[in-house]
C-alpha cells in the first residue's frame, strides 16, 4: 500500500479502517444470533432454567454487539458516495442490486424480529418467541450472504455487460452473481469463521467465571456448547479454507502468489512457512518451506505448476497494458499466514477443552468442596489432569477469545489487498474509483474524524461488554418462569424492555 498522502491512499486508509472496525461486529453477531437461538432452543424443550439464564446473558451481549454493528455499518454506505464516486459510477448498477437486497430483506427482516424478540418475552407465546430469534438468526445470515455476493463480484465479474457509451457495468444475470463459485464459497468460509469467532468469544467468557466457579450451570452449559462449536466450526473453516484458495488460484493466480511469496513459478510449487525478501529484487534471501504443498493447494497433486509473482505480473501486464499488478507482497503473505494462525490457534483451543472435559469433571448441582479448595480442583477432580494445567486452560481459553476477530481482520485485509490494483479485477482499477472532486484534505479530515469516533465506540463497546459479561446471567423472575400462553400476555401489563 502507498503511504504516500494522496487521495488514493487517504480513501483507502479510510476505507480499510472502517471496514476492519465494522467487521469485528458482523461474526459475532451472525454466530451469538444462532448460539442464542439454540440455547433458547433447550429451554423451550426442556423447561431447565440454566438455558433460560444463558439465553438471556449471551443475548444481552449479542444485542450490545449488534447495535454497534449497525452503527457502524451505516459509514460503509456513505463512503461509496464520499470517496468512491467513480466507483459507484461504475459499479452501480451490479453492486446495487445484492446491496437494495441486503437492506430490504435481511436487514428489516432482522430488525423487525429482534424486536420482537426484545419486548415480547411476556407478550409471545414460548415457541412463537423462539421463532423470533431464529429469524433474526436467518436474516444476519442473509445479509452476510447479499454483501458477500457483492464483494465476490469485485474478486470475479459476472452476470454483466460492460456499456462502452456510458463507461459502465451493466448487470444481466442476478442469478450468476448470486451463486457463481466465489460466492458460495466465500459465504461458507466467512460463516465458518463467524462461529468459530462466537465460540472462541464464549470459551473466554466461560473461562472466566468458571474459574470463580461463579454461575456452574449455566457456564458449563455454554463452555461444552462453545467447545462443540469450535471444533465444528474450525475444522469447516480450515475445510472451505482450502476450496477457497483453488478457487482463488484459478482466478487471480497473483494473489496465491503474493500470499506464499512464490516470485518464480515452480513444479512442484513449496509452501512457505517463513521468507524474507527483496521486494524491488523479486526474490527471497531466505524461505522455509515445505516442498510440493502449495501445489497440493492449488490442484490436490504435489506435483503441478504454480506460476509465481513474477511470472503473472508478466502476463497481466500483457493483458491489461503497462504496469505494476503486484499487491503489497509483505502484507499478503503475512495476513494470510496470522489469518491462519489466530484462526487455527482458537480451533486448538477448542480441540483442547474438548478433550479435557471429555470425562464427567464438573461438580454436581448437589455437592459442594471445602471452602478452602482451588477453584480449579473442578476440573481436576476426576481426571488425572494436574490443577496446573486445569489453570493454564481457564488462562488460554480467556486470552485467546479475541483471536478470531485478529483471524477475521487479517483474513479481509488479505483479499482486499491482494486483488490490488484492482477495485474490480481486471475491469476497473483502484487509482480510477476515487471520487474526483474530493480533496486529499477532504478526505484526511474525515479520516480522523471517523478514526477518532470509532475509537470512542470501542471504548464504549469494552466497556459495556466487560461490564454484563462480568455480571453473568441474571436471576429469573416469576415472569421469566411463566411466559404467556397466548399473545399479548397479560394485557394490562406495559410492554417493557426485557434487558
Amino acid at each position: 500500500m502507498d503511504l504516500a498522502l494522496d487521495s488514493v491512499a487517504v480513501a483507502r486508509w479510510q476505507f480499510g479502517i472502517t471496514t476492519v472496525y465494522h467487521y469485528l461486529f458482523v461474526p459475532l453477531t451472525i454466530s451469538l444470533a444462532a448460539l442464542t437461538a439454540g440455547l433458547q432452543t433447550a429451554w423451550v424443550r426442556t423447561g431447565k432454567e440454566k438455558y433460560l439464564r444463558a439465553t438471556k446473558f449471551w443475548g444481552k451481549l449479542f444485542l450490545i454487539n449488534i447495535a454497534m454493528g449497525v452503527a457502524t455499518g451505516l459509514v460503509q454506505e456513505f463512503q461509496f458516495g464520499m470517496n468512491w464516486s467513480d466507483y459507484s459510477r461504475f459499479v452501480g448498477d451490479v453492486f446495487g442490486a445484492p446491496l437494495a437486497f441486503e437492506s430490504l430483506i435481511a436487514f428489516f427482516f432482522e430488525s423487525t424480529f429482534i424486536g420482537l424478540w426484545i419486548f415480547g418475552w411476556d407478550k409471545l407465546p414460548q415457541k412463537l418467541h423462539l421463532a423470533c430469534i431464529w429469524l433474526v438468526s436467518l436474516g444476519t445470515i442473509l445479509s452476510a450472504y447479499f454483501i458477500l455476493a457483492a464483494n465476490s463480484w469485485m474478486q470475479h465479474p459476472v452476470g454483466y455487460r460492460y456499456n462502452k457509451v456510458t463507461g459502465r457495468a451493466e448487470l444481466t444475470d442476478f442469478w450468476a452473481v448470486l451463486s457463481q463459485n466465489t460466492t458460495l464459497v466465500v459465504v461458507f468460509h466467512t460463516l465458518t469463521a463467524a462461529f468459530l469467532t462466537g465460540a472462541a468469544f464464549m470459551i473466554g467468557i466461560s473461562a472466566y467465571h468458571l474459574a470463580r466457579r461463579k454461575h456452574v450451570a449455566v457456564m458449563r452449559t455454554s463452555l461444552r456448547l462453545a467447545l462443540v462449536t469450535a471444533v465444528v466450526a474450525g475444522l469447516l473453516t480450515a475445510i472451505s479454507g482450502d476450496r477457497l484458495g483453488k478457487v482463488m488460484y484459478e482466478q487471480q493466480p497473483m494473489k496465491m502468489a503474493a500470499a506464499e511469496a512464490l516470485w518464480d513459478g515452480e513444479s512442484p510449487a513449496p509452501f512457505s512457512i517463513f521468507a524474507y525478501g527483496d521486494v524491488e529484487k523479486g526474490h527471497n534471501t531466505v524461505a522455509v518451506e515445505v516442498p510440493g504443498l502449495l501445489s497440493f493447494l492449488a490442484h490436490d497433486d504435489f506435483d503441478s505448476y504454480v506460476p509465481g509473482i513474477n511470472d503473472v505480473n508478466k502476463a497481466e501486464q500483457e493483458k491489461y497494458g503497462p504496469g505494476d499488478y503486484r499487491p503489497n507482497i509483505p502484507v499478503a503473505y503475512w495476513g494470510f499466514r496470522w489469518m491462519i494462525g489466530f484462526g487455527m490457534t482458537s480451533f486448538a483451543v477448542g480441540l483442547a477443552g474438548l478433550w479435557l472435559t471429555r470425562r464427567r469433571f464438573w461438580l454436581a448441582e448437589d455437592r459442594r468442596t471445602a471452602d478452602d479448595e482451588p477453584p480449579h480442583l473442578m476440573l481436576t477432580r476426576n481426571t488425572a489432569l494436574s490443577p496446573a494445567l486445569s489453570r493454564w486452560y481457564w488462562r488460554i481459553g480467556l486470552l485467546t477469545m479475541g483471536f478470531p476477530l485478529i483471524a477475521n481482520s487479517w483474513g479481509w485485509i488479505f483479499t482486499e489487498n491482494g486483488r490490488q490494483p484492482w477495485v474490480v479485477y481486471g475491469l476497473l482499477r483502484t487509482e480510477d474509483a476515487v471520487s474526483p472532486g474530493v480533496s486529499t484534505a477532504e478526505m484526511l479530515i474525515s479520516l480522523i474524524v471517523l478514526t477518532t469516533l470509532y475509537a470512542v465506540l470501542a471504548v464504549v463497546e469494552v466497556k459495556l461488554l466487560v461490564k454484563y459479561a462480568k455480571a453473568g446471567p441474571p436471576e429469573l423472575t416469576e415472569a421469566d418462569l411463566n411466559p404467556p400462553t397466548k399473545i399479548g400476555g397479560d394485557a394490562d401489563r406495559p410492554m417493557a424492555f426485557s434487558y
